[in-house]
């Protein structure tokens, strides 16, 4: 959906966004640089804080229950205002999925261009958040808005989980198994997008808009404890943070990686977001490879937007959970395995 602001021209959603998506997130690098200078908090009721830098904060509430907390906004990645906002909302909610949670309610965080874009395109971005509410069982009620001359949009997630089911990204075991529920390639799509390349725009929008509910529900009938959703700092990147985090190795079989169509040759003819590009150096020094190409490496460093998560579980457990999600239709792929070692991730 585009719109006409108070100058006549008719502008589209995308024209306002410096980088798609999580493709506009700090880099890692940058982010790990600021934060060293902020004193994590320490609470007894604080299960996951900023230690490790996990996709949410857990507070206890009592012996057997804990409240998830989480939020998440980002530029416009496509054009139409409803389906960013169900791209933003999934997105958002993603993380209270990957601590094994099950999200209660949450509010609109909104920047707007008053001036260029009318209300009727910011009611629709807020309707396409409350749609995705409703069909994961939560309520998004109220929030906060400013004026902004880029446009911005996400929620605020409150969830909830037992405090002893808690998934982190500190919790890969040795032997584990890595599945991932997503293709990988939404950030070069968005890009190509952009430049006017033909790209699988559909596919990358339904991969945006599926929520990741099936898959925290498999990753926890699987018994995993180790979980992360997969977003703007590229696989091997939220891959790394969990084998550091966790004391562990990683391999990553790229061939079993699922991709969406058409996202390899369109690395191959340059088509690489900033963010991947960033992505793909601060991983340098965190990653071997084998035969692995640069084309990999990049592949493996996209930038996602609302990605699928990405778990450890046992071997058998991992392939049942694979099994289940393929049934429902969802492109999960046992990706690689989990050894004894120091946070390495070789591909």
């Amino acid at each position: 959906m585009s719109d006409t602001g108070s100058t006549g021209t008719v502008r589209r959603l995308t024209e306002f966004s410096h980088g798609a998506g999580c493709g506009c997130k700090l880099g890692p690098g940058q982010l790990a640089e600021v934060l060293a200078g902020v004193t994590p908090p320490a609470h007894p009721d604080l299960l996951v804080g900023t230690d490790t830098g996990d996709d949410a904060a857990v507070w206890r509430l009592s012996a057997d229950r804990a409240l998830v907390a989480t939020t998440d906004f980002f530029t416009p990645i496509v054009d139409d205002a409803r389906t960013w906002g169900a791209i933003a909302a999934t997105n958002a909610v993603s993380d209270v999925y990957a601590m094994g949670g099950t999200p209660l309610f949450a509010l609109n965080l909104v920047c707007w261009p008053s001036n260029d874009l009318g209300p009727e395109v910011l009611a629709e971005v807020l309707e396409g958040g409350a749609g995705v509410g409703r069909a994961c069982g939560f309520a998004v009620v109220g929030g906060h808005t400013i004026d902004d001359p880029e446009p911005k949009y996400g929620l605020a997630v409150v969830g909830e989980v037992h405090p002893d089911r808690v998934l982190t990204n500190a919790g890969l075991r040795p032997g584990d198994a890595l599945v991932l529920t997503k293709p990988l390639g939404i950030g070069v799509i968005s890009t190509a997008v952009k430049r006017g390349v033909p790209a699988a725009v559909d596919a990358a929008v339904a991969a945006m808009t599926t929520p990741n509910a099936d898959a925290a529900a498999a990753a926890r009938d699987a018994g995993a404890t180790g979980c992360t959703d997969v977003t703007g700092y590229g696989l091997l990147g939220h891959l790394t943070k969990m084998t550091v985090a966790s004391g562990v190795d990683a391999t990553v079989d790229v061939a079993s990686v699922p991709l969406l169509e058409g996202v390899r040759d369109l690395v191959a003819a340059g088509v690489v977001p900033g963010g991947t590009q960033r992505n793909r150096q601060w991983i340098d020094d965190r990653v071997t490879r084998a035969a692995a190409s640069e084309e990999d490496l990049l592949l493996l460093s996209d930038a996602q937007t609302s990605g699928g998560l990405l778990f450890g579980a046992a071997p058998q457990s991992a392939a049942d959970a694979v099994g289940w999600l393929r049934g429902r239709g969802h492109e999960a792929a046992v990706i690689g395995f989990v050894t004894e070692g120091t946070g390495t991730v070789h591909v």
